[in-house]
């Protein structure tokens, strides 16, 4: 069974040993990395951003993380009219778990978490990914989310923005 759980002493010698194969290095960030980003929105109150950050678990096995921001300025990568929003700021399956159903099952574990608003109204989740990752495309849309036709230009990297309704 999937599980979300939060990061602790405990467990963060197995999160920052996660990894993604090779050739998906290109499209997420490391789980070290992503860390050091919550922490320093979270230290510095940037933008009215607010980081949530979990553990996935098969059981008692961990299998991936996830970075999820709650944004309730205006600002940010997307318009969403104004609104505040959750981002799915990074998600990933290790190279060891992956094609086993534990993406889709972490996935469902998110927006079932997000839709009990943890850290206020939201109307959507919003993440964007890049256009040649295939596999995250069809994941993101076999649980319901819909390309909004707009483009996120990360740091140079173009990428797909998409929404999932609450």
């Amino acid at each position: 069974m999937i599980t979300l759980q939060p990061v602790t002493w405990e467990n963060y010698d197995e999160l920052v040993g996660l990894e993604v194969h090779e050739s998906q290095k290109t499209f997420v960030a490391s789980n070290q990395k992503s860390l050091a980003q919550a922490y320093v929105y979270w230290a510095n109150n940037d933008y009215d951003i607010s980081p949530i950050v979990f553990e996935i678990y098969d059981g008692d096995v961990p299998v991936g993380f996830t970075t999820i921001a709650y944004e309730a300025g205006e600002g940010g990568w997307t318009s969403n009219n104004g609104q505040p929003r959750y981002n799915l700021w990074r998600f990933m399956t290790d190279k060891n778990h992956q094609g086993k159903g534990h993406g889709k099952a972490a996935m469902t574990e998110i927006i079932k978490f997000l839709r009990t608003k943890p850290k206020g109204e939201a109307p959507a989740i919003y993440v964007s990914y890049a256009q040649e990752n295939i596999a995250t495309r069809k994941l993101y849309a076999s649980v319901g989310f819909v390309e909004t036709g707009e483009i996120d230009d990360d740091d140079g990297a173009v990428e797909i923005v998409a929404r999932f309704v609450l």
